[in-house]
C-alpha cells in the first residue's frame, strides 16, 4: 500500500478528477497506532498539505461546495493538532473563497457551522478570528442588523480577554458596517480603508492590503487629497512585499498615477523595488540612505522594509555560506558589505531559527557548518507512552507504573 507521501507525489502528476480522490484518500486515512512521534508528525504534515492542495484545486475550479467540505473533512485530524495550527490551516482554507464569485453566502454557512464547531471545541482564538471574518461578509452582503449584533458581543468578549490584535480588527470592522448604514463622508471612509489595509498587512496578507490601499487612493485622488500620495506609497510597497517589484514601474505608467511617478517619495519605492529585485543589499542600504526622511518617517513602511532588509540578508548570507562546511566569518562580512559583528550577530539568529544547522567558532573566527541531523528516536516510544498515559481516565491513572530508562 503506497505511504502518504507516495500519493501526494502521485496526485501532483495525475489529472484533477485523480488528485482530488488521491488527496481525499490521504486526509481521511488514519494514522497507524504503532507510528512512533516523528512518523507521526510526518504523516500529519501530510495531510495538512493534502487539504491544502485539495482547496486549491477546488478554487481553481471555481468549486465553492467542494472547499466547504474541504473544511469539514479537515476536522478529522486538526482536533489532534495545536490550536494555533489548526486556526492557521482553517484560515488558509477559507481564503480560497475568495477567487470564488458569487461564493458569499457559502462562506457565511460555513463560518457559523465551524464558529459552532470551535466553541464546541473550546477553541475560543480560532471561533473570535472566525467570527471576526463572518462580521466582515455580512457587512459585504448588506446584511447589516447581523452584523451589528455579532460584533457588540465580540467586542465585550475580547476586552475580557484582552485579545488586541483580533480587537482592533473588530473594532475596526465596527466602524466599517456602522460605516454602510449611513452615509459616510469620503474622507472617513477613506480613513477607514486605509487602517482595514494597514491591519492586513501586518498580518502579511498584502494582497487584501492592497485591494484596501487602492480603494484609499481612488477615494483621496479623485478629491486631489494630498493623503492619496501616502495611500500610493502603500500600494506600491505591497507589491515589493510580494514580491512584485517588476508591477512598481507598471503600476506608475498607469494614468491614475502617472502625476505622482516623478516625486520623491515615490521614486524612493521605485529605488527599493529595484534593489529587491536584484537582490542587492548594498542597493538596498542606498536606497535606505538616499531617502531616509521618506522611507523612515513612516512606520508602517519602516517597519515592513526592515523585516525585508532582514529576509534579503538572510537570503544573501545563505548564498554565501551553503558551499562550505567551514567559513571565515571575516570572509562572510566582506561579501556582503556588513560588519563583522553584525553578520555574527545575524548567523546566530539563522542558526537559532534553524535555517540552516552550524556552530559560531570564535576562537577561531570561522563558521563550521553541519549536515542537517537525524531525528533521535531514542525517546520516541517513551515519549507516546506517557502520551497514552496522560489519556487514560482519572481512575486508572494510579495503576499504571512507567518505566523509562535513561
Amino acid at each position: 500500500m503506497p505511504t502518504k507521501q507516495e500519493l501526494l507525489e502521485q496526485a501532483t502528476k495525475a489529472s484533477p478528477a485523480q488528485a482530488e480522490a488521491l488527496y481525499k484518500e490521504i486526509i481521511t486515512s488514519p494514522i497507524s497506532d504503532h507510528a512512533d512521534v516523528p512518523q507521526r508528525e510526518a504523516e500529519l504534515r501530510q495531510q495538512e498539505a493534502a487539504l491544502v492542495k485539495l482547496a486549491g484545486l477546488y478554487q481553481t475550479q471555481k468549486n465553492a461546495k467542494g472547499v466547504a467540505e474541504v473544511i469539514t473533512l479537515s476536522r478529522s485530524f486538526v482536533s489532534t493538532t495545536a490550536k494555533a495550527k489548526t486556526a492557521k490551516l482553517i484560515r488558509t482554507v477559507l481564503d480560497c473563497f475568495n477567487a470564488i464569485p458569487d461564493s458569499q453566502q457559502i462562506q457565511i454557512d460555513v463560518l457559523r457551522e465551524n464558529i459552532d464547531w470551535a466553541q464546541r471545541e473550546k477553541r475560543i482564538f480560532l471561533k473570535h478570528s472566525l467570527e471576526t471574518r463572518l462580521v466582515g461578509l455580512q457587512l459585504e452582503t448588506s446584511q447589516y442588523k447581523p452584523a451589528l449584533s455579532l460584533i457588540e458581543t465580540l467586542l465585550t468578549e475580547l476586552k475580557r480577554l484582552d485579545d488586541k490584535m483580533i480587537l482592533t480588527e473588530a473594532a475596526l470592522t465596527s466602524a466599517r458596517t456602522a460605516a454602510n448604514a449611513i452615509y459616510c463622508p469620503p474622507h472617513l471612509q477613506a480613513r477607514l480603508d486605509l487602517q482595514s489595509g494597514i491591519l492586513h498587512a501586518e498580518d502579511k496578507d498584502y494582497t487584501t492590503a492592497y485591494s484596501y490601499f487602492y480603494e484609499t487612493f481612488e477615494n483621496l485622488s479623485s478629491q486631489d487629497d494630498p493623503g492619496a500620495l501616502g495611500a500610493l506609497k502603500y500600494m506600491l510597497l505591497c507589491k515589493i512585499m510580494l514580491n512584485l517589484p517588476e508591477d512598481v514601474t507598471a503600476l506608475l505608467s498607469v494614468k491614475f498615477a502617472a502625476k505622482y511617478a516623478q516625486l520623491r517619495d515615490v521614486e524612493s519605492m521605485r529605488a527599493v523595488a529595484r534593489a529587491h529585485q536584484q537582490r542587492n543589499l548594498a542597493e538596498f542600504e542606498k536606497a535606505l540612505k538616499d531617502y531616509q526622511q521618506e522611507l523612515s518617517s513612516d512606520p508602517t513602511i519602516r517597519t515592513h522594509l526592515s523585516a525585508l532588509y532582514d529576509k534579503l540578508l538572510e537570503q544573501n548570507l545563505l548564498r554565501i555560506v551553503e558551499p562550505y562546511s567551514v567559513v571565515e566569518v571575516e570572509y562572510v562580512a566582506q561579501q556582503v558589505g556588513q560588519g563583522r559583528q553584525a553578520v555574527e550577530i545575524k548567523l546566530s539568529q539563522m542558526i537559532l531559527d534553524k535555517v540552516f544547522h552550524g556552530v559560531l567558532d570564535q576562537g577561531r573566527g570561522c563558521l563550521i557548518v553541519f549536515e542537517e541531523a537525524e531525528a533521535d528516536n531514542t525517546y520516541g516510544a517513551a515519549i507516546e507512552t506517557l502520551e497514552q498515559v496522560g489519556k487514560a481516565p482519572q481512575a486508572d491513572r494510579s495503576c499504571v507504573t512507567v518505566r523509562v530508562r535513561l
